[in-house]
């Protein structure tokens, strides 16, 4: 643009044989060097009026270390202590430029693009042989950190503060009144023993107690809502109807809630009675956000540990992996809940069977008195119950205290951000891009899901899956580098197909 600027004005002085067509090197180099030198005397106007009086600089200066000096065509130099070395003279003597100033983030931002997204350590090398910005490691830090491109393919995703627990899992309650749920498989089992056998597909369905960490597995034969409904009714048969499930936002959850839905509406009894004895709310999860449910997530873990260890790849019968599950459940709701103490007379660890049976599942049963009175009995019922809330507050709820990760508070997003939903089945410059319209924050504040726009329409997503992009500022910037020229060996790229571009929209206008 000021190399056009500066042939208007000498075309304008000359009466006839004004200069057309493309740019050349000079006309380039000249426009290039006036825009050096004015960001010079912006940033460092002092420093120019003391060397061009012969004075020397004050010794706060941040640039006495390099021995400036002012060359022939007016440019502000590095004097440094290669006077000798075999390079070229801008690479012994570079300009000086503030990484503060306008020019020079636009300059090092065309030069990101020319090296084809470089990173920061070869950025500011390439650079320096021609330019020496003061603080240029961090703009150029700051450059690669914010091109909208290098963020795609890095595919760096946000990591909220961890969250507080929920209230279920810190508050004494029944067992699996507030329950998680989730599905693990397929597994394969065999039709029948013996020759003729056929494999078919089952599946684990994992319950598990928000307070006291109690599991309950169960078989499932497909992932449908009719064999969850089923699962669940065998899970309400057996541990008591819970009042709330947590689970993600599979499709058989959402139909079994509809389907529950469905029964309190057609129910021909008092719907308010129905729903305060036996109304069952599912607590659904944001979809694609495992982190929600990492309690349940670590049950299904933990399952499968002790499963693949035992089965390896043989296929059992129904019969033998519901027998299977049934043991693997009685070991989990037999770990301990807590690190083991050094008291050499704390025997028995707390563990999810104290609050299902008084004991660990695996452990032995204890001997009986039968000479106990009944009321006697139920008031050591009753104590053993306390006894074991009262560890549960004093030994496991103080190990829930620390964050074991996510420890640090970061900015949260703003509606309108542009982010990119993290996808692992496709390259980074593919996934779907996304603008945020609501933000969720949590009751500390902290935002971790989120409602964005979409070509597919308006989804919701945990934060931790998307990648935030640079600002809309950051992107102009980076557009406008694209253009601009610089002397030497850049004049050969960019800025000659800019000229060529101006000079055909010059030859255009004419034309028109």
């Amino acid at each position: 643009m000021f190399a056009y600027v500066f042939r208007f004005i000498d075309n304008c002085k000359k009466l006839t044989n004004g200069i057309l067509g493309s740019l050349n090197e000079t006309e380039l180099h000249q426009s290039l060097t006036f825009l050096l030198k004015t960001a010079q005397q912006d940033s460092f106007g002092c420093e120019i009026t003391a060397l061009k009086k012969n004075k020397s600089l004050k010794s706060k200066s941040d640039i006495l270390q390099l021995s400036p000096f002012i060359d022939a065509t007016g440019l502000l130099r590095v004097g440094g202590r290669l006077k000798h070395a075999s390079l070229k003279y801008d690479t012994k003597h570079p300009i000086m430029l503030r990484s503060n100033h306008h020019l020079t983030k636009i300059m090092m931002l065309n030069e990101h693009l020319r090296l084809f997204h470089a990173g920061p350590q070869l950025l500011l090398s390439s650079f320096r042989e021609q330019y020496w910005p003061i603080g240029g490691r961090m703009l150029a830090r700051s450059i690669v950190r914010k091109c909208i491109t290098c963020v795609r393919m890095k595919g760096k995703t946000m990591e909220p503060l961890m969250g507080n627990l929920p209230k279920a899992r810190v508050t004494e309650s029944f067992t699996f009144q507030f329950t998680g749920v989730d599905f693990a498989g397929p597994f394969m089992i065999a039709s029948k023993k013996g020759r003729g056998s056929r494999t078919i597909k089952c599946y684990l369905c994992i319950f598990i107690c928000f307070a006291t960490k109690a599991v309950h597995l169960e078989t499932v034969s497909d992932l449908t809502t009719q064999a969850f409904i089923s699962c669940l009714k065998r899970f309400i048969s057996r541990r008591g109807r819970p009042h709330y499930i947590y689970c993600d936002n599979g499709k058989n959850f959402v139909g079994a809630s509809n389907e529950l839905s469905r029964v309190l509406r057609l129910d021909l009894n008092s719907i308010t009675d129905f729903a305060a004895d036996r109304g069952i709310r599912f607590v659904f999860s944001p979809p694609y956000s495992p982190t929600f449910g990492g309690l349940w997530e670590a049950g299904v873990k933990s399952a499968k540990f002790h499963l693949k260890r035992i089965t390896g790849n043989i296929s059992l019968t129904y019969e033998e992996l519901n027998t299977l599950f049934t043991q693997i459940e009685a070991i989990l709701n037999s770990r301990p809940l807590t690190p083991l103490s050094a008291d050499p007379n704390d025997l028995s660890p707390l563990t999810p069977g104290h609050f299902l049976i008084g004991r660990p599942l695996t452990s032995l049963p204890g001997s009986q008195g039968t000479d106990i009175k009944i009321r006697t009995r139920y008031q050591l019922v009753e104590q053993l119950r306390r006894h074991f809330w009262e560890r549960w507050r004093k030994e496991y709820l103080a190990e829930l205290q620390q964050r074991t990760k996510w420890r640090t508070l970061q900015t949260n997003l703003k509606e309108g951000d542009l982010v990119v939903f993290k996808e692992p089945n496709l390259p980074p410059l593919k996934w779907r891009l996304g603008r945020v319209q609501r933000l969720y924050p949590g009751d500390d504040g902290v935002v971790r899901v989120a409602d964005f726009n979409t070509y597919r329409g308006i989804e919701r997503r945990a934060i931790n899956k998307i990648c935030l992009l640079p600002t809309a500022e950051d992107s102009e910037v980076l557009e406008d580098a694209a253009v601009l020229p610089k002397a030497g060996r850049m004049s050969a790229t960019i800025p000659k197909r800019a000229g060529h571009a101006e000079a055909e929209r010059g030859e255009t206008r004419n034309k028109m």
